[in-house]
């Protein structure tokens, strides 16, 4: 009504208000949001993946968890968050290492030349051997509950016999050469994997050599060798 007071309300302080609530910069170096918190995540990750190569390499895969932890520099609870078990982090730690091995069997299979596959397949396996020691009993270990570990093996096994039969088939690999050969090979080279790739490469070169056909001399006969039965080094 006229010559009434208002009854608006006072005003609100705004500018004491926007000043407290007003967003502050983060310190130099702190996360940034969702993208920065995923980047450290992954970092996390790979630190994690790196400490257990090289702790596999020095004592095998039955390295606990926590000793890897320190080793990263991460907490256990952030390992255990990346990787709940034991198998799940073993297995994604040579996850590469398996499939370049993988990879390097399927070349060989498509090579026209079925020496040349033999040959280079069992050259680069034998390398990655001597340069991710922790590899060779990964690969050689069951984990039954890690299905998609288990079958590129499987396929691995497979593609090894096949290349064999095809090198023999071509006349270039002896005839008495089986695949449990191929084991005797992985067993020799633990120990010439452990002084370094050149010793192995110069063991796998002789190795080779001696599985020319035609055989000069007829070779024992051959021993039934389980992959996983294998004790890596």
């Amino acid at each position: 009504m006229p010559g009434q007071p208002s009854q608006k309300q006072p005003a609100r302080e705004q500018p004491a208000r926007n000043h407290h609530s007003r967003k502050q910069p983060a310190p130099e170096g702190a996360a940034q949001g969702p993208v920065a918190l995923r980047a450290d995540a992954r970092e996390n990750r790979e630190r994690i993946l790196t400490a257990a190569r090289e702790a596999y390499a020095l004592h095998g895969i039955d390295v606990p968890m926590a000793t890897i932890a320190r080793r990263a520099g991460v907490g256990v609870a952030t390992l255990y968050r990346r990787f709940p078990t034991r198998t799940a982090l073993v297995t994604e730690a040579f996850a590469e290492q398996l499939a370049h091995c993988v990879a390097a069997l399927d070349d060989g299979l498509a090579d026209p030349d079925p020496w040349r596959g033999f040959c280079s397949v069992v050259e680069q396996v034998c390398l990655m051997q001597a340069s991710e020691r922790g590899f060779t009993q990964a690969f050689l270990t069951q984990f039954p509950d890690h299905a998609g570990y288990a079958e590129e093996r499987a396929r691995a096994e497979e593609g090894l016999a096949r290349l064999v039969r095809r090198a023999q088939e071509a006349g270039r690999l002896r005839r008495d050469f089986t695949v449990d050969d191929l084991t005797l090979v992985i067993l020799a080279n633990c120990g010439a994997a452990g002084v370094g790739p050149d010793a192995s490469r110069r063991l796998v070169a002789y190795l080779l050599q001696s599985f020319r056909a035609p055989a000069t001399a007829p070779l024992p006969p051959p021993v039934r060798l389980e992959l996983d039965r294998i004790v890596a080094p």
